[in-house]
C-alpha cells in the first residue's frame, strides 16, 4: 500500500490523514465542504510537530497530500481508503457503493465508524468482503488504537490484511470478533461515563472531581497497563486464581449496585456548568494542545522502556544460547 485515499476531511480524516502523511504515505483526500481543503491542511501542519515527536518516515512530507472534491478520482488509483463520513446509515450505504465501483478491485476500504455496523455499509457493494471497519481512537494521529472489526460478507483475509497494515505504521489494532453497538473500546468509556454521571446526579461529586477521580486514578494506571493485569498486580501472590475469587465476591456485589441515571435536563445543566467551571479561561484549543502534549509525553516514555525491554530480552536469549 503506497497510495491512501481519506473520504471525509473533517477531524477524524483530516488525522488519518496527517497520520499517513507522516508514514510516508502519498495522500489524496476528498470531501464535498468548500472549507475542506484548506482546514485540512491547517489541520495537518498544525498537527505535524507532534507527528515529529513521535518519528517520521524517511519518506514523510505534508507536500504528498493532493485533495479533490470528486469522490471518484480519489478512490480510482487508491490502495487503501480510509472513509470517515459523518455517521449516518442512509449516507454510509450509498457512500461504501460509490467507493466499491470506482475503487480498484483489490484495494481495501475501512470505516472510522463508531457506531454503525460493517454489515450495514457493505450491504450495497458488489465486492463487500474488502470492507471493514477501522474504528481509531480520537486523536488517530496520536492515539495508537484501532478497532477492527468485519461485517457478515467481510473476508477473514481482508480482516487480517488490515491488522498487519495498521501495526505496521505504528497503531495497536485489536481485532472485535464479533459485531456490537459501540464497539468494544467504545462500550466501556460509555460504561464508566454512566457511573460518573450517576454519581454527579447523586451529589457524590462534583464534574470537576469526577474528573479527577479518573485522570489521578485509575485512569493514571490504565495509561500504563490494562485493568485485567492491574487488578492481578493487586492480587499479590495469590495471582490471578485469586484475582478471579476475589472479584466474585466484592467486586460482583458492586457492580449490582452500580447506577442507571437518566440524562435529564437537570443532569445535562449540572455537567454543562461543571465543565465551563472546571475549564476556566482556557480555550477549547488550549485544553486540546494540553491534552496532546501530555499524551505525546506518555507515547514517548512507552516507546522508550519497550525499546529497553526488548534489548533486556534479546540480551538475556543471547546469554542463554552462549551457556
Amino acid at each position: 500500500m503506497r497510495r491512501v485515499a481519506i473520504v471525509g476531511a473533517g477531524a477524524i480524516g483530516s488525522s488519518w490523514a496527517a497520520l499517513y502523511l507522516a508514514r510516508g504515505f502519498d495522500v489524496i483526500a476528498t470531501d464535498p465542504a468548500r472549507s475542506a481543503e484548506p482546514n485540512l491542511r491547517h489541520y495537518i501542519d498544525t498537527a505535524w510537530q507532534g507527528l515529529a515527536v513521535l518519528g517520521l518516515s524517511s519518506k514523510a512530507s505534508p507536500e504528498h497530500l493532493d485533495f479533490t472534491r470528486d469522490l471518484r478520482q480519489a478512490v480510482s488509483d487508491a490502495d487503501f481508503i480510509q472513509e470517515s463520513a459523518p455517521d449516518r446509515g442512509e449516507l454510509k450505504i450509498r457512500l461504501f457503493a460509490e467507493m466499491d465501483a470506482a475503487a480498484p478491485p483489490d484495494s481495501i476500504i475501512a470505516s472510522s465508524s463508531s457506531l454503525l455496523t460493517m454489515t450495514s455499509m457493505q450491504s450495497a457493494c458488489r465486492h463487500p468482503e474488502r470492507c471493514v471497519i477501522g474504528h481509531p481512537f480520537n486523536p488517530p494521529h496520536i492515539i495508537p488504537l484501532v478497532e477492527v472489526v468485519g461485517g457478515a460478507k467481510t473476508s477473514p483475509e481482508t480482516i487480517q490484511q488490515m491488522l498487519a497494515f495498521y501495526a505496521s505504521i505504528g497503531k495497536k489494532p485489536i481485532h472485535l470478533r464479533k459485531e456490537i453497538a459501540g464497539y468494544a473500546a467504545g462500550r466501556m468509556q460509555a460504561a464508566l461515563y454512566r457511573e460518573i454521571a450517576y454519581l454527579i446526579e447523586q451529589g457524590v461529586l462534583d464534574v470537576a472531581d469526577a474528573d479527577a477521580a479518573v485522570c489521578w486514578g485509575p485512569g493514571l494506571r490504565w495509561g500504563v497497563m490494562g485493568p485485567n493485569l492491574l487488578f492481578l498486580l493487586g492480587a499479590g501472590q495469590g495471582g490471578v486464581h485469586h484475582l478471579m475469587e476475589h472479584l466474585d465476591g466484592p467486586m460482583t456485589a458492586c457492580w449490582k449496585q452500580l447506577g442507571n441515571p437518566e440524562l435529564t435536563p437537570k443532569l445535562k445543566r449540572t455537567i454543562i456548568d461543571g465543565v465551563l467551571r472546571e475549564i476556566g479561561n482556557r480555550s477549547v484549543e488550549q485544553l486540546g494542545r494540553e491534552r496532546d502534549e501530555l499524551l505525546l509525553g506518555l507515547l514517548r516514555l512507552r516507546a522508550r522502556y519497550s525499546k529497553a525491554s526488548a534489548t533486556s530480552t534479546k540480551a538475556a536469549g543471547a546469554r542463554r544460547k552462549k551457556r
